[in-house]
């Protein structure tokens, strides 16, 4: 018995031996995840001694419609919320990226032909006219007035403070600056976030006033001071704080921000002023505040007088506003949960009559979805901007293309497209504005989460919108694309080539697919709620959403997570082979063991057994059943009751499927069984079926009916990138050249 036990000792250890450096698609992700400390657990929640930074603002800032100039000074409160002491504090300037020799502008790439357009030419060589943009800093001095020591690299400003700032401690200092507010039709690609569209017909403009103040970077228990150079692509990073705002505009200016507006009486007339109440209390339609007849007048008008709206908005991360005299403006009551939101649109008559119809309705749609499946929507307000040729967002306001024709006709394509912007802008609210991702390292967290709940938002509202994002058979051109020009999910924002395709889309079908195949919309909806509650106003990282999805579900994900976040595979699963057997009806026997019969012994064309037999017409391949060895029952002294385990396989079809995963990317197996006598059946398998041969597996089915048909993924649930292999029998594609013979071409 002791060489036995040694024996089997030695057979257990080779394997493990063998299988030290194993990177499998099955292996766990904890080497690549974070050592869980007292900041984030390993339940993905915030541990229990979690802090985070917050920076605080009083904001002076004037729009100036002639020179369209941006003037501005402000007092940040800084709080030390850390363990550490901070020498230096690190401020985001992200207007540079449009000054002149940016390092944007220096490491695009591009080329020329013999037809070049004129836009291609004035992006490519930075041919901007006269603009200069970025930051003109006057100033940056204490409380005392005291000059503070700062320097300028390129996005980002540092601070040095004149002692170090302890654990628990506040610093505020001010910052005097100005730039000049860029034409969005003529400026850099890469800062299209804002800026101002110039309507020629009545000659007024429309601004959007985005990251437009010094602004405090983040400093975590992640990586410290999140200072990465914003160079376009890789958004915004930012810290929670308290805003109040003073906006100076010309007088006939309307203005819409972050927050809510502390003196209506001072800036909108007695009649604006009571729709704007009568508004609040409006759950049904929109009311519109200020009128298209009443923003074709003030079109007209150039006031020379000025007036100044006050925000006040409250853990917020940003702050972005909207002026104009060309805008109408309306605004619906929205009950979520124990709060009342407004859902408001700002918009110039050129967005008639789409705008009106639509703007404020997809706002309330959003807010409603979303807090569904996240957390209730916690703001005062939630605004839909428009502008020509943008999606972009802010907390509380957004900025959305989507324009009719001149004569007021609207395509399909545009009601679309102007909806999806909105919903999706609106929704970037949730993620990352509240759910408060790091953009600049990981673009999928805040894109593909949004992109996701913004496909569920349009299911249930629009369910005749045609759906672009999120169903996996969409993905499925890109997953079959060239993978030199594809990044795993898991990689820095601006390192992204393909940024659309693999940030939102990518990321929005991988949680379709987790949500619909893998974990069932119940689960799954337990899981990202408990996330979204988590770590709601807080700043999660790629491991808090893996862990705590795993934490809520008691599923393992971590396959998941390696296929569809750390690798560029992609689905192909196929059908290799189907062998149909049946129990041989005579006495089975140990004298018949080796006996095969050949016939009905199915497997796809090309394979060296059954190579001619590619469908289900042959009939049966019988096979015996012979009584269980002896050895087999070792001490125990019942025995397994060979007939009845016989007699339940009486007239039973057995199915051997040979399946192989050639696309590299672990999922689930969906079969579709269809009978002789015309019934379907659908049959999901875990992906665990690949945990112990990630190439090939074979399963074994019993049916009480014969197969005619099979198909793997009868619903495109799973992308898989080459639908031909999915069916048994093999149904024979043909050539281009036979098909067109065919058809006499």
């Amino acid at each position: 018995m002791k060489n036995l036990i040694g024996l089997v000792l030695i057979t257990i250890a080779i394997p493990v031996m063998a299988q030290q450096g194993w990177k499998g698609k099955f292996e766990q992700l904890g080497q690549e995840l974070p050592t869980p400390n007292q900041y984030r657990s390993a339940s993905g929640a915030p541990g229990y001694k979690y802090w985070q930074q917050q920076a605080d603002y009083i904001i002076e800032v004037e729009l100036n419609d002639e020179t369209h100039m941006i003037t501005g000074k402000e007092t940040i409160t800084y709080t030390n919320n850390s363990p550490d002491q901070l020498k230096y504090l690190w401020l985001q300037l992200d207007q540079n990226i449009l000054a002149e020799g940016n390092d944007t502008d220096k490491i695009k790439t591009n080329s020329l032909g013999e037809t070049v357009s004129v836009d291609q030419l004035q992006r490519d060589l930075d041919l901007y006219g006269d603009y200069k943009g970025g930051y003109t800093i006057k100033s940056v001095k204490d409380t005392g007035g005291k000059d503070l020591v700062n320097f300028i690299n390129g996005t980002m400003m540092r601070v040095d403070l004149p002692k170090p700032l302890k654990t628990g401690e506040k610093y505020s200092f001010n910052v005097e600056w100005s730039y000049p507010v860029s034409d969005r039709l003529n400026e850099r690609e890469a800062g299209r976030r804002g800026g101002m569209e110039y309507f020629p017909a009545d000659g007024n403009y429309v601004y959007g006033i985005t990251h437009w103040f010094p602004r405090m970077c983040v400093y975590d228990d992640y990586e410290g001071w999140q200072n990465k150079q914003f160079l376009g692509q890789g958004e915004f990073t930012l810290s929670f704080g308290n805003y109040k705002v003073s906006i100076t505009v010309p007088a006939d200016h309307i203005v819409g921000a972050t927050g809510v507006l502390l003196n209506p009486q001072d800036v909108l007339t007695k009649k604006e002023n009571e729709r704007f109440e009568q508004a609040k209390q409006s759950f049904d339609k929109p009311v519109i505040i200020v009128t298209q007849d009443e923003a074709i007048q003030r079109e007209k008008s150039r006031s020379k007088q000025k007036k100044t709206w006050v925000y006040q908005a409250d853990n917020v991360r940003d702050f972005a506003f909207t002026s104009s005299r060309k805008f109408i403006w309306d605004a619906q009551a929205v009950k979520l949960g124990d709060k009342t939101s407004l859902a408001m649109s700002y918009y110039p008559k050129e967005g008639n009559p789409l705008w009106e119809r639509e703007s404020t309705k997809a706002v309330k749609n959003t807010i409603v979805t979303y807090s569904k499946y996240s957390i209730d929507y916690p703001y005062p307000v939630a605004i839909s901007v428009h502008m020509a040729n943008i999606g972009m967002e802010y907390p509380m306001i957004c900025f959305n293309g989507g324009r009719p024709q001149p004569d007021g006709t609207i395509p399909d394509r545009t009601k679309w497209a102007m909806i999806g912007v909105i919903v999706h802008e609106v929704g970037h609210n949730f993620f990352p504005m509240i759910i408060n991702s790091d953009e600049r390292q990981w673009g999928w967290m805040d894109e593909g989460f949004n992109t996701f709940v913004q496909y569920l938002t349009q299911v249930e509202h629009y369910p005749d919108m045609p759906q672009r994002r999120g169903p996996a058979e969409m993905i499925v051109p890109y997953m079959m694309g060239d993978k030199a020009t594809q990044r795993p999910l898991m990689t820095s924002a601006e390192n992204i080539i393909e940024y659309g395709a693999e940030q939102y889309a990518k990321t929005a079908t991988a949680l379709n697919v987790l949500r619909e195949t893998v974990m069932g919309p119940e689960l799954f909806d337990k899981a990202f709620k408990e996330y979204s509650e988590r770590w709601a106003f807080k700043h999660p990282k790629p491991a808090d959403f893996f862990r705590t999805m795993e934490d809520a579900s008691a599923v393992d994900l971590d396959w998941f997570w390696r296929g569809w976040f750390y690798s560029t595979d992609n689905t192909d699963i196929s059908v290799d082979a189907v062998k149909w057997y049946q129990v041989k009806k005579d006495e089975t026997s140990l004298e018949n063991k080796a006996k095969t019969v050949k016939k009905g012994d199915l497997a796809m064309a090309g394979n060296t057994a059954g190579e001619n037999s590619d469908n289900f017409n042959d009939g049966p391949q019988p096979f015996n059943v012979i009584p269980a060895d002896a050895n087999f029952y070792g001490e125990f002294q019942n025995r397994i009751d060979d007939k009845a385990i016989m007699d339940k396989l009486k007239n039973k079809n057995l199915y051997e499927v040979t399946l192989s995963n050639k696309g590299g990317l672990i999922m689930p197996v969906i079969i579709e069984w269809t009978y002789k006598d015309g019934t379907k059946e659908i049959e999901r398998i875990p992906a665990e079926i690949w945990m112990l041969n990630e190439n090939k597996v074979k399963k074994v089915f019993v049916k009480d009916k014969e197969v005619v048909n099979i198909v793997i993924d009868p619903l495109k649930e799973t992308a898989d990138v080459n639908t031909a292999d999915n069916v048994f029998p093999k149904v024979n594609q043909g050539s281009k050249f036979e098909e067109l013979k065919k058809k006499g071409k």
